[in-house]
């Protein structure tokens, strides 16, 4: 626990530079960026390193501790790969930062551990391809937000600091645009290779629990989006409010369950 405690806290310090980077100079991805932003990487994925040594770990704080490792990682690939994604850095580093005091703080805790022989191959797909679809919503969901704030920012004719820093709506959207492609592919994998794990396991193709559903209802919700947005181009603070709401789902699926299972249930 103590060994915990303190990995938790050195990854919390790891993050406080990325995440006051852009708020105290001018945004640009230049070496300070690319350092800090590798100082916050390392830090959860030092504390994943450690924590999951002995076998693969069920608790809320290490399903919130992943969530931030995989989100920092895949922002610090996209933010290499796609125009202008590093500029959501000003909302989505607070954000991780407040998930990762969440996952301190949920410590004491812990889940259960299973041995990483004990996991089939379809399961550990089944998890990796989770991480990756929640990873790639919550960045999605960042920069539905920013949309939704720059659009308010013109339409009151009043932009501020962090509006002339996040990217403009025209980059806003395509960046949702490509996110919600590839959560909608990633998602419907992570469903199939759910499917496979569950007959794996117990012989049946589909459990449907409520993780399942909420899972089934996101996937759904981002594929009619995308539909939507083809057919009719609906865009701006719809789309946003729209991505959020996937999010949402997507959330009580993860650690919501988590949260219910293993806070409020125990």
């Amino acid at each position: 626990m103590e060994t915990s405690l303190a990995l938790s806290l050195a990854a919390l310090a790891a993050l406080i530079p990325a995440t006051v980077l852009p708020y105290r100079h001018l945004p640009s991805r230049n070496s300070a960026f690319w350092l800090f932003l590798g100082v916050a990487v390392a830090g959860p994925l030092l504390w994943i390193w450690v924590s999951f040594s002995p076998g693969w770990q069920t608790g809320l704080a290490s399903a919130l501790w992943v969530t931030v490792a995989a989100s920092l990682l895949l922002f610090a690939i996209l933010s290499a790969t796609v125009r202008e994604v590093w500029r959501l850095a000003p909302l989505l580093l607070p954000y991780l930062l407040v998930i990762g005091v969440m996952a301190t703080l949920w410590l004491h805790r812990p889940g259960h551990v299973i041995p990483t022989m004990a996991l089939s191959s379809w399961v550990e797909v089944h998890i990796a391809v989770s991480i990756v679809t929640y990873a790639l919503l919550t960045i999605g969901a960042i920069a539905g937000f920013a949309v939704m704030l720059q659009e308010r920012a013109l339409k009151t004719k009043r932009p501020t600091r962090l509006t002339r820093i996040l990217p403009s709506v025209a980059d806003g959207e395509a960046i949702q645009v490509r996110l919600l492609l590839a959560g909608a592919l990633i998602l419907g994998v992570n469903l199939l290779s759910g499917m496979a794990a569950q007959y794996f396991l117990t012989g049946e193709l589909l459990a449907l629990n409520h993780k399942v559903a909420f899972s089934l209802v996101t996937f759904v919700i981002i594929v009619g989006l995308l539909m939507v947005h083809a057919l009719t181009g609906i865009r701006g603070r719809r789309t946003g409010r729209a991505i959020l709401a996937a999010y949402l789902f997507i959330t009580l699926a993860y650690p919501g369950v988590k949260f219910v299972t293993d806070v409020i249930l125990t």
